[in-house]
């Protein structure tokens, strides 16, 4: 079966994403059957372009750098709502910018994908943030597939882990470090930096942003804490129901206090079953040494269940990256494969 795919966004990751499936085209094909042609491609910088019969997915990364305008044929212009209705794609891969505000324009993107029968795969945090069980219902009634797993820690597989590995247990709390940055930031800390120090090499090496208030303020693992909230406790919390503070306020001292009384600081985000609620927070917490959560150090991620079965699990692996999201992508699509093909 080939899979015509729309490439909503072509940035890092629907670029990683092409340049994956590329690579591994004979692989894919060969292994699992899988075949894909990219129909349809729009970006908000890069332009829009789309042909049914299929685009050249060498000469898009070979444009990628640039616009698209030099692409030899197809049909230009078009918004990504257009773009969505119109093509013959049968995925859209959603990875535009993320709004965890809103959720906007990533969560009306995909309601058109559903409205016209294609299966979606997003790394959007914002839509599952804010609007998971509406988006959930809109695909189930229009019998296609929304998968997310690149939503919280990239390609390490934290969703289908949680909802297939695990499944039987009861979850009763998940915690871990969802974001790179100021897992970096504060790993540099403990290695004697300032915080504004550190936070340029963050910068300087690309793991922070020119304005880092998402990362260092808690936004970004808000919005993966409310996504974990939404996938594994019934989807109860609002950006308001979470506690978050960030990194900014964590001094040098703060952290060689830590190091003498045996412990480590890290951002950590939770979501937890107390009683018949749901509580979620988000804010740096000084760790025992003993806990796994300590030993992930540098732009790792983590994530630790906590079940009935099997005690506490961690997953560590990437949390970021342009091939690391676009594994996970890639992950997804194959699921899609195995269960419609």
């Amino acid at each position: 079966m080939k899979h015509r795919l729309a490439l909503i966004g072509f940035g890092n990751v629907g670029q990683g994403l092409l340049s994956i499936l590329v690579e591994k085209k004979e692989v894919l094909r060969r292994e699992y059957g899988f075949e894909f042609e990219v129909v349809a491609v729009c970006d908000m910088l890069k332009g829009s372009l789309r042909d049914d019969s299929g685009l050249d997915a060498g000469k898009l990364l070979e444009l990628a750098a640039g616009t698209l305008e030099s692409y030899p044929g197809g049909t230009r212009g078009g918004d990504a709502l257009t773009v969505i209705r119109e093509s013959n794609a049968t995925v859209v891969v959603e990875a535009s910018y993320t709004d965890l505000a809103t959720g906007e324009p990533a969560t009306s993107h995909l309601k058109a994908a559903f409205e016209t029968g294609k299966h979606v795969v997003t790394t959007n945090k914002g839509p599952l943030a804010l609007h998971y069980s509406e988006l959930v219902e809109l695909a189930r009634a229009r019998n296609v597939q929304f998968r997310f797993e690149g939503t919280v820690m990239s390609g390490t597989p934290l969703i289908s882990f949680g909802t297939r590995n695990l499944a039987g247990c009861e979850i009763r709390e998940i915690r871990g470090i969802f974001n790179g940055t100021t897992n970096f930031i504060l790993t540099e800390m403990e290695k004697g930096q300032e915080y504004a120090e550190a936070l340029r090499k963050a910068q300087e090496l690309g793991y922070a942003e020119a304005d880092p208030t998402g990362d260092v303020e808690g936004f970004d693992t808000m919005g993966k804490v409310l996504i974990l909230s939404n996938v594994f406790m019934g989807g109860r919390l609002r950006k308001e129901d979470i506690a978050r503070v960030g990194i900014t306020s964590l001094t040098p001292d703060d952290i060689r206090r830590a190091a003498a009384e045996g412990k480590r600081w890290k951002l950590i985000g939770s979501v937890r079953q107390e009683g018949d609620r749901v509580v979620g927070s988000v804010g740096p917490q000084a760790l025992p040494l003993a806990n796994p959560l300590t030993s992930v150090m540098g732009a790792t991620n983590a994530a630790q269940f906590a079940t009935d079965l099997l005690g506490e699990i961690t997953v560590v692996g990437a949390g970021a990256g342009r091939r690391e999201t676009g594994f996970a992508i890639l992950a997804d699509l194959l699921d899609i494969h195995r269960t419609t093909a």
